[in-house]
This record gives C-alpha cells, structure tokens and sequence, in this order.
C-alpha cells in the first residue's frame, strides 16, 4: 500500500489519466441508458391514439393465438391505406377472430371489422374529453421517462464516486465529472420535453 500511494504521488498523472478512461467509459455507457429511455418513452407514445392511423397503435397488443400470448406485430402485417383506416392481414388466417378479440379487449376504442382475411379499422375523430385524457396519458409517460433519466444520474454518480475514492482523483476532477453528468441528465430531459411537446400537439390537433 506505501509502494502504490508512492506511485501516485511521483506520478499522478497516471492515476488521473486511468481515471479519465474509467469515467469517459461511464459517461458513453450512462449515455446509452438515457437514449434508451428516451426510445422507450417514443415507443410509449406511439401506442396513444391521435386523430390519425398508426401501425404502432396495434403494433403491440396482445393476442392469444398457438397456446400463447403473442403481439399482433409478430403475427400479422398492419398496413395504413387511408389517413383514418388501419388494415391488419394475419399471415395465419385462422389468427382471425383472436386478433379481433386482442384489439376490442385492448380498450383503445377500437372496433374492427372482418372483411374476408383481414381486419378493417376505422380511427374515429376523437372527442375533447378523450384528448385530455391522452394528454394526461403522454404526460405520465414522459415523467416516467424523466424519472428513468433521473436514476441513471444517481447511478452514473454513485459508480464515479467510489471510483474517485479508489482513485484518490482530487475534489475538482470529481465536480468536473458530475457536472459533465448533469450536462448529460438535462440534456435527455430536455429531448424527452421536445417529444412530449410535439405528441401532445399531435393528439390536440383537430
């Protein structure tokens, strides 16, 4: 231990230097948490209805088909031909009437109509009351994001700090590094305000 502290103080630059590795490692890695937060929370928000057809609306609802509990995007095509008309085509088509069943029980206001192998839905014009109340939806969406963010900032901050202790990196390196952290957190705050923004917008749009 007397060899290693020696080693330091003759050449800190070597500490410092394993530091600024150790934390640009952390610094990419909280990076790439937070964009997956942020595509989480546009994922989210691609299932909440606006006055227009979305494949994502259907994407991920559940049906029961082979024994199991399978997403409509896994077992059948969704296709846009009208701006207000979703048409889902099962590969199977005896999937059917259970992604008939999987999108009513879906609770999304939905009514589908079998036409031969396929399903017809129409996207009703949404009323005042239903566009608050997706409005209050994004908004509980993005916190959560927000909170998601919040916590890799915890977590980022809690692994830099105890490698700092390890490191002996001195009091200004660390402020240095949980200011390049907090640049980091705003910034995904920032971008998770934008798309709530704009998503909101979409939804009160008539």
């Amino acid at each position: 231990k007397r060899t290693q502290r020696a080693c330091k103080s003759l050449f800190p630059q070597l500490s410092t230097s394993a530091h600024t590795m150790a934390f640009e490692e952390t610094l990419l890695e909280t990076e790439e948490k937070m964009q997956k937060s942020e595509e989480h929370v546009l994922h989210e928000f691609a299932s909440v209805r606006t006055g227009k057809a979305s494949p994502a609306l259907l994407e991920n609802v559940k049906v029961d088909v082979y024994g199991s509990e399978m997403r409509i995007k896994d077992v059948a095509t969704i296709t846009v031909p009208e701006m207000r008309q979703l048409v889902v085509q099962p590969w199977d088509e005896t999937n059917l009437a259970a992604i008939e069943k999987g999108i009513q029980k879906a609770n999304l206001g939905l009514n589908p109509a079998a036409q031969g192998k396929l399903l017809r839905i129409s996207i009703p014009e949404l009323s005042g009351e239903q566009r608050q109340q997706f409005v209050k939806a994004v908004k509980a969406m993005a916190e959560q994001g927000r909170v998601a963010i919040r916590q890799l900032r915890r977590d980022a901050l809690e692994a830099m700090k105890k490698e700092a202790k390890a490191d002996r990196v001195s009091e200004d390196e660390l402020k240095h590094d949980e200011g390049e952290i907090q640049k980091l957190t705003d910034k995904f705050i920032k971008i998770i305000d934008e798309h709530l923004s704009a998503k909101e917008e979409e939804i009160l749009k008539v």
